[in-house]
């Protein structure tokens, strides 16, 4: 099988990251919850994890960097420390579902879009400041469409919310570990992220990495304050109650470790290259539509949709399976994107690469496309 939807889940990982799993499983079991060795061992490799984010991520203070299930548990997390009933909140309008549901749920907050069309981000930027100057709670914002690889210009974005004094959170799900994050230049409230993806961790890891008040989403055992009815008042033990995943986060480590050693640049750049190989391959077909940035810009990542003219976007994702090859194809759980870059009614067949993709696998796909284009 060629593994072209890295966007979704990183199947190939590091060798490390299995090692990891597979020596905390018998080695160790959950930090905070007893004396002796199994237990210090699993708060040993907790902390490492934390310190290591950190490192990744431009933090100081490991106990900002909370575990979460997924992307996903880290942004209910962070919205629901932001965003009040009645707030104002404004996204983008390449937002995941992630986003968009935990913001639908919470009764009379109204959500603005700062609309800007695909690979513009200037007029995106203006949307925003607009919006802005008209008043809001908060910002939540992806740093990279997970449909079409656009890289958000967050720089800029996160500079207007410290002008106008909003808090800032950034949905990292598609751009930690290959595009750069960090929050020291941001001073973003919450960046969330999964590990499951760009981090090459094992699925069900996350981290909600964080710069504001915090509020839990859920209850119980921290393995500190026992004798208290209410959650902790400090980081990490206020968000994560009940037993840690430590198979998950000690091969969440090896994966960050892994990042840091090839390096985030680096991985971008390999990934950035990959699709800008099957750009110029995929543009010369007739019947085939590329939803890619200009050459050279810099603003797309290891992603890229595309559609066949005369297919569907399912028919396509499936012959490609039959054929050996792992894609996507759909609304990838973000129609706000699709509604933005008008493929709405279509969906997009996605191909996604990662550090460990290489050149012969993205013009395998290349030719394979180019073959289902003249059928």
């Amino acid at each position: 099988m060629i593994y072209l939807d890295s966007a979704a889940t990183t199947l190939q990982k590091p060798p490390e990251v299995f090692r990891a799993v597979a020596c905390a499983m018998h080695r160790a079991t959950t930090p905070g919850r007893g004396g002796h060795r199994a237990a210090q061992l699993a708060a040993e490799l907790a902390f490492r994890c934390r310190e290591q984010a950190c490192q990744l991520f431009g933090m100081n203070d490991p106990e900002q960097v909370v575990f979460t299930m997924n992307a996903t548990h880290a942004l209910n997390l962070a919205i629901h420390s932001v965003v009040r009933p009645g707030d104002t909140v404004i996204v983008s309008g390449f937002e995941h579902n992630a986003v968009t549901r935990p913001l639908a749920a919470l009764d009379g907050v109204t959500v603005r879009v700062a609309q800007g069309a695909l690979f513009q981000p200037r007029t995106l930027l203006c949307q925003m400041e607009r919006l802005l100057e008209q008043g809001a709670q908060a910002v939540v914002c992806t740093h990279v469409s997970n449909v079409f690889g656009y890289i958000l210009p967050m720089d800029e974005i996160a500079r207007l919310c410290r002008r106008a004094g909003v808090p800032l959170i950034v949905d990292a799900s598609q751009s930690a570990g290959c595009v750069p994050v960090d929050m020291s230049r941001w001073q973003a409230a919450f960046v969330a992220m999964p590990g499951h993806k760009g981090l090459y961790g094992p699925q069900g890891t996350g981290l909600l990495l964080c710069g504001g008040p915090t509020r839990p989403l859920l209850f119980g055992g921290t393995g500190s304050h026992s004798r208290e009815s209410t959650m902790p008042d400090f980081l990490p033990d206020r968000l994560e109650a009940g037993t840690h995943n430590i198979p998950g986060i000690a091969g969440l480590l090896a994966g960050l470790r892994f990042v840091q050693r090839v390096g985030v640049e680096r991985i971008g750049a390999h990934e950035q290259r990959l699709i800008r190989l099957m750009v110029r391959r995929l543009e010369r077909i007739p019947g085939v539509q590329v939803f890619a940035a200009p050459e050279d810009s810099g603003l797309q990542s290891g992603v890229l949709s595309l559609r066949l003219r005369a297919r569907e976007c399912e028919q396509v994702a499936e012959e490609l399976g039959r054929l050996g090859f792992a894609v996507r194809a759909g609304m990838h759980c973000a129609p706000a994107a699709h509604r933005t870059a008008g493929t709405l009614d279509t969906g997009t067949v996605r191909l996604s690469v990662s550090a460990f993709t290489t050149e012969q696998e993205v013009l395998a796909a290349c030719r394979a496309l180019a073959r289902m284009a003249e059928k």
